[in-house]
């Protein structure tokens, strides 16, 4: 009897999220991609079904990728923030194998997220290979996404 074939995965949903995490020092932490080596990011990841709210995908990606857990006494649920930014970006076509035919672009709502100074970040291997905790700017500088960058950028606009 031969092994069935794995179901193929459904297409992506072109809608996600951007999570900027930053602490009271103004540190943004900025992670290393672990397929593409160089490229540096904040949180980010797409909806798992279409009805699920950007709030609870940004709550679920945050601790899938850094182990922070929101709505612990460390990082109640209102120090995640929604900045009422959208971005409309077009799908690199590297990627777009990934969503349903014809989807060019996706849309990623972004979100702050403010944590106490020293808090511990725990990578998920297959997503990122290392993190730092960078000052706003240089945070900004070194991510490969330009709608990545802007977001940092708008930092001190939402900065309490």
């Amino acid at each position: 009897m031969s092994t069935p074939e794995p179901s193929p995965r459904p297409p992506k949903i072109p809608e996600s999220v951007l999570v900027v995490i930053h602490d009271t020092a103004w540190r943004v932490l900025v992670m290393e991609r672990a397929a593409n080596a160089g490229f540096w990011q904040s949180v980010t990841g797409s909806k798992d079904t279409l009805g699920e709210d950007p709030r609870d995908t940004a709550v679920r990606e945050v601790g899938e990728e850094t182990g922070i857990h929101i709505g612990s006494p460390a990082v109640p649920d209102t120090n995640l923030r929604d900045w009422a930014i959208r971005n409309v970006y077009e799908i690199y076509p590297v990627w777009r194998h990934r969503y349903a035919p014809g989807v060019t672009h996706n849309t990623e709502h972004v979100f702050g997220l403010r944590v106490p100074e020293g808090t511990p970040v725990v990578l998920a291997p297959r997503e990122h290979t290392r993190f730092e905790w960078l000052p706003w700017r240089e945070a900004a500088d070194r991510c490969f996404s330009p709608s990545n960058a802007e977001a940092i950028l708008q930092l001190p606009r939402f900065f309490d």
